[in-house]
């Protein structure tokens, strides 16, 4: 029998909307984890408000919907607030009931800058390593480190002299002048840089980031962000593993890919009690001699040297996730502060997806 078509249906719904969500839902445990270590920041987000005044949106909501739009690659607040109305999933992950109205984008904003000065995202990153459910998958001896391009939200037009002139065509045809980062910064966001990744290829404006990953299951522990440059990659490892190696107590390995096999970098990190597993670079330099390695036979000959060579590809796998399905491919935040917030959101995002397979492998 044809069933009859009712349009729009019951004025009232008494179902909960945690009973729509299916029992085997991957958020389910995202999301339980996100409240265990909220909960442990209760103290820390308390100090970011006034006593007085008017509520503001609560933290616990506010970083669990930015969350969420890592998760799915909302490219923007305003986006995440008009699927926030609708979505009855992502209101019961934020912790919104059918009825409850959404925020404003712009205030959901300025609210999210308070949690980046305060360094919460740091903070939550921190507790959810050391939650008791995590702490016994990470290793704290074993690292990988590598860096990857974040493409800046400026246009190449925007990329003029730092003395002003050349601004009567507004920036429009740049081709065939000489543009350097020197003499040359961006009006739209003067933190990127032009660079580009690799020779023969297009130089963009953009940022570097840096991700330290714990060789066991794969697991991002560190992150940050600087300006793109021939240096940067070297010089951020150098103070990631710093702090891994003073929190280790001990002697750490890191695996690093080629780029980062220079004498100089190669000494820093012995200086600070690292053992360097960095691929050898003995590529064939313009003259047609064999590049010198900084690692020699008296670092490959060790079993823990492949080993770490092996681990150190699954760290790819965490700016493939970030750029496939995060917003690190092509930031839509403007300064160095607000892009290194959104990258290690991204970070965290990550762990929070592949944590609840590792508990239930």
């Amino acid at each position: 029998m044809r069933g009859r078509f009712t349009d729009q249906g019951g004025l009232f719904s008494y179902i909960a909307p945690d009973r729509r969500v299916p029992a085997n839902h991957p958020l389910r445990k995202v999301r339980e984890l996100v409240r265990d270590v909220l909960s442990d920041l209760n103290r820390s987000l308390g100090r970011l408000y006034a006593s007085e005044g008017r509520p503001s949106i609560p933290p616990e909501q506010l970083l669990s919907a930015l969350l969420l739009q890592v998760f799915y690659g909302i490219r923007s607040e305003r986006q995440l607030m008009e699927q926030l109305d609708y979505n009855l999933l992502y209101r019961w992950f934020v912790g919104l009931s059918p009825d409850d109205p959404v925020w404003d984008p712009t205030t959901f904003t300025k609210n999210r800058e308070r949690l980046q000065n305060g360094d919460v995202f740091t903070k939550f990153m921190t507790r959810l390593l050391n939650h008791p459910q995590v702490k016994p998958l990470l290793s704290d001896e074993h690292f990988s480190v590598d860096g990857t391009l974040i493409e800046a939200w400026a246009s190449q037009k925007s990329f003029r002299p730092k003395d002003g002139s050349g601004d009567d065509d507004d920036g429009a045809n740049f081709h065939g002048q000489k543009r350097k980062n020197d003499t040359h910064a961006s009006t739209s966001d003067p933190d990127s840089r032009l660079y580009r990744k690799a020779a023969g290829r297009e130089a963009k404006l953009c940022y570097m980031g840096h991700a330290t990953m714990e060789n066991r299951h794969g697991l991002a522990v560190a992150g940050r962000v600087t300006h793109a440059n021939g240096t940067a990659e070297r010089r951020a490892s150098e103070t990631m593993l710093k702090a891994r190696r003073k929190a280790a107590g001990r002697r750490i390995t890191v695996g690093e890919d080629k780029a980062y096999d220079t004498a100089d970098h190669v000494a820093n990190l012995r200086a600070i009690g690292v053992t360097p597993h960095v691929t050898q670079n003995q590529a064939v330099t313009k003259t047609g001699k064999n590049r010198n390695s900084a690692i020699d036979e008296r670092t490959t000959r060790h079993s823990g040297y492949g080993m770490s060579q092996s681990r150190r590809a699954m760290v790819e796998c965490i700016f493939g996730w970030g750029k496939q399905h995060g917003t690190m491919r092509k930031t839509k935040h403007r300064g160095i502060g607000r892009v290194a917030a959104d990258f290690l959101l991204n970070l965290i995002a990550y762990n929070l997806i592949r944590i609840p397979k590792l508990l239930a492998a």
